[in-house]
Order: C-alpha cells, then sequence, then structure tokens
C-alpha cells in the first residue's frame, strides 16, 4: 500500500517563499496525482536530523529508562524502552539502508560528521555544483524515507516518541523515569508515588 499524503499535513511544513509550491506544500506529479514539494520533504529531513543530534547530545548523559502504559483493547501492560538510543539507532539503520553507498559516504561526512562544503569537495572529489545538489536529492530521498516508513515513520517526532501511548487517556497512567546507576551497580530504583 503506498502512503497517501494530504494537503492538511505539508501545508505547515512548505517553504512560503518556494517557487516550486508558492507555500501550499503539494506539486502535481505524473498521471494528475499530489506529491509533496522538495520543500516540504527537506524539512522533514532536517527536522529529524535535528532530533538526532540533540538525542545525540544527550546520550553522553546518563540514559534514562521510560516505563509507559499501553493499552490494546482490553489488554494492559507496560513497556518500557530507551526511545533517544532507540530512535538514534532507526534514523541511522533507515539512512545506511536508503542511500547508496556514495551517497552515504557524503551523508555521513557532510551531516553527521559536520564537514562543510569545501572539505567534502576535496575529499570526495566533486565540484561544489555536484555536492549541493546531490545534498539536495539525499535531503528529499530521506525526508520522504522518513515519513513514508512503515509500520512506524521516524516522522512526525511526537508520534514516534510516544503519540500512540498519549492517545491512550488513563487519569491513573504513569510514566516513570528510571535511570541507571553507576557503571558498578545495574540495580534500577523506581521513583514510584503510593496512589492513594
Amino acid at each position: 500500500m503506498d502512503f497517501i499524503w494530504n494537503r492538511s499535513e505539508v501545508l505547515g511544513l512548505a517553504r512560503e517563499a518556494c517557487t516550486h509550491c508558492h507555500g501550499l506544500g503539494m506539486r502535481n506529479g505524473d498521471e494528475g496525482s499530489s506529491e509533496p514539494c522538495n520543500c516540504v520533504l527537506r524539512k522533514i529531513f532536517t527536522d529529524c536530523l535535528r532530533k538526532f543530534r540533540a538525542c545525540s547530545e544527550q546520550s553522553s548523559r546518563v540514559p534514562a529508562v521510560r516505563i509507559e502504559h499501553v493499552s490494546k483493547g482490553s489488554e494492559s501492560r507496560q513497556t518500557w524502552g530507551m526511545k533517544s538510543e532507540e530512535y538514534m539507532a532507526d534514523f541511522y539503520l533507515v539512512t545506511r539502508r536508503a542511500l547508496t553507498a556514495s551517497e552515504f559516504k557524503l551523508f555521513r561526512f557532510h551531516f553527521l560528521l559536520g564537514a562543510d562544503w569545501k572539505l567534502c569537495t576535496r575529499r570526495l572529489g566533486m565540484d561544489r555544483g555536484s555536492f549541493f545538489h546531490e545534498v539536495y536529492r539525499i535531503e528529499q530521498k530521506l525526508g520522504r524515507v522518513y515519513r513514508e516508513l512503515a509500520p512506524y515513520a521516524l516522522y512526525p517526532l511526537d508520534e514516534y516518541f510516544g503519540g500512540a501511548v498519549q492517545a491512550y487517556r488513563d487519569p491513573e497512567r504513569k510514566i516513570v523515569e528510571i535511570k541507571f546507576g553507576p557503571r558498578g551497580g545495574r540495580a534500577l530504583r523506581a521513583p514510584l508515588r503510593k496512589v492513594a
């Protein structure tokens, strides 16, 4: 099943000054179908990359485990995970699978290691124009992949980081952060409150 883009989803992501979609976010594709504009795909990519960088800065600290109450029909259970670490792994692995070897090399140098265009063009043997065209193609390709990924997309970020759990509205639901102790001890201590 193909992913269906709708105008209300892309309208807030579109660049107002875009010359292709004029800030509407959609373009007419082949055979009269509507496609998201490239400015929308690049925005999705930059949002996901920004979140990846924020998660990697947090990972230098002690990771936090989130316990969430999840309800599925009549079943109710608790699940736990390290969302930041899971997102970083998903982002990296999805990117690696979606790009060719040469595209991933440029992605790694420019986006992950932070090399500027001068260093990348020298290292990869490209001219400046080819470099920027390739960067835009990578951003568009990955923006589409991050949004259309099934069954769980990397974008929108609020859905990835607990949107499905937030939809379950239970006044008794608690999200508990459990932090690992120092390296020597692995005991989990949950800061739980008594519910009267």
